[in-house]
């Protein structure tokens, strides 16, 4: 029985209020070649066996891989406790709260969450979250250009390329100029990036670690920037960060970051948890909802939506942004994961990842034509050339059980034979092994 509460009359009227002659009018947009056939769902069956004929077809997807698939999304181990907790009733909803008065927990949870990421990056505030750090990172720039007044903005090519293509797809229809600087092979082209942020600048991004990896200090870039009165925008790899010299010890005017790595199931591609911080002078330039503490009148700590600078709350045209719906239930996951491992732990899950992908890169780069692109320090993922096709390698060992890269030739000429491998705690010594024979087996 469907629980769909209209009735064949109730559609018919709301189709004939909207102009549409029946429901297939509303998926045209929908090429017939997009659209589902069939679900092969059989008719008159009980909900087990439904059930049943549902785990069956989700059991034909391939969960049971060994992942070395890192690009933005990182198979990393998440402690029970964190599903066990972010389970609970008064958590377990996606919803945002509008009434701060009414929400004193929810509100206490994202002021929570934004100190702890506030901390992470090294930053001085942070937002309640937004979709996932593509969106951030889109954010951010349109934060630079309010605060500038500049349409001018020099993208590294060695920041994701998906965020990019992101980037591209949201701004298609904005005044804004990109400029983007190819890498040098796996790094980053500081000097190429200095030259190219001028007076008409509004932000320079980059990532770091970077797509490829590669580690680097941009504490000179950002400083030109500033000098250029152009602001500075990094995008990061959360983990990493428990290690590395924060963005705002480099200076970074706003930092994003996927947080997804922070207790988020990779789950196919989502959802997932945009980071957003930067640093107080540019807190009014943030999209979306800022929690604070304050006390009452009779001394009592409260929360409240600090700044929510929304079109419902002020003029449409001093909106900061129309996309920032935030995850609050993905933002309550990492903010539970950190305080799970602690300084401590968040230190010691980086460092291993550091040391086991050094592992994996000595043992590949030991295979018959098997170069390192990497050139300077790396952290958890690295590039490797190989003398044969990224794609056909993938697809020879994933019939074996592992996946043992993303394949980099889709998004950079010339780079079909080059994989992007990521190691996470979870990939042992001996997978790494494994892993390396098997590839050996192919070459």
């Amino acid at each position: 029985m469907p629980y769909i509460p209209h009735t064949p009359e109730d559609v018919r009227e709301m189709l004939a209020v909207i102009g549409a002659a029946s429901v297939e009018d509303l998926f045209t947009e929908i090429g017939p070649d997009m659209r589902p056939k069939r679900f092969d769902l059989p008719k008159g069956r009980s909900e087990m066996a439904v059930v049943k004929h549902m785990e069956h077809l989700s059991a034909r997807n391939r969960s049971d891989l060994v992942c070395f698939i890192g690009a933005g999304v990182y198979d990393h181990y998440i402690p029970h406790a964190v599903d066990a907790l972010t389970s609970r009733g008064e958590f377990y909803t996606a919803y945002t709260p509008y009434q701060p008065e009414a929400s004193q927990g929810t509100l206490q949870a994202i002021f929570e969450y934004q100190t702890a990421v506030t901390r992470l990056l090294g930053m001085d505030c942070a937002n309640a979250s937004v979709y996932d750090g593509g969106t951030a990172l889109f954010e951010a720039i349109m934060m630079a250009v309010r605060a500038t007044k500049r349409t001018r903005v020099v993208v590294s090519g060695t920041v994701n390329p998906i965020y990019r293509t992101m980037l591209a797809s949201y701004t298609c229809n904005l005044n804004l100029e990109f400029v983007n600087v190819p890498g040098r092979g796996a790094e980053t082209d500081i000097e190429a990036l200095k030259a190219a942020v001028d007076e008409k600048t509004a932000a320079v991004i980059v990532q770091n670690p970077n797509f490829f990896g590669s580690i680097e200090d941009c504490t000179d870039l950002f400083a030109h920037a500033k000098s250029k009165k152009a602001l500075s925008i990094v995008s990061a790899y959360p983990v990493m960060q428990a290690i590395l010299k924060t963005p705002g010890a480099m200076g970074a005017d706003v930092a994003v970051a996927e947080g997804q790595s922070l207790g988020m199931p990779m789950s196919f591609g989502g959802p997932y948890l945009g980071i957003m911080t930067c640093t107080k002078d540019m807190v009014r330039q943030m999209p979306g909802r800022i929690v604070g503490r304050t006390k009452d009148t009779k001394g009592r700590t409260g929360y409240v939506l600090t700044l929510q600078a929304r079109e419902q709350h002020i003029r449409r045209q001093k909106a900061t942004s129309n996309i920032c719906s935030n995850q609050a239930l993905c933002a309550m996951r990492a903010l539970v994961h950190m305080c799970l491992l602690g300084d401590e732990g968040l230190r010691r899950t980086a460092a291993l990842c550091v040391e086991r992908a050094h592992y994996a890169a000595k043992r590949l780069t030991e295979l018959p034509g098997v170069t390192l692109l990497n050139k300077g320090s790396f952290g958890n993922e690295f590039a490797i050339r190989l003398p044969m096709s990224a794609l056909e390698a993938i697809d020879k060992l994933s019939a074996k059980g592992f996946v043992p890269g993303f394949p980099l030739g889709r998004y950079y000429q010339g780079m079909d034979d080059v994989l992007l491998v990521a190691v996470t705690e979870r990939r042992t010594r001996e997978e790494i092994g494994v892993m390396a024979e098997l590839l050996g087996g192919i070459l």
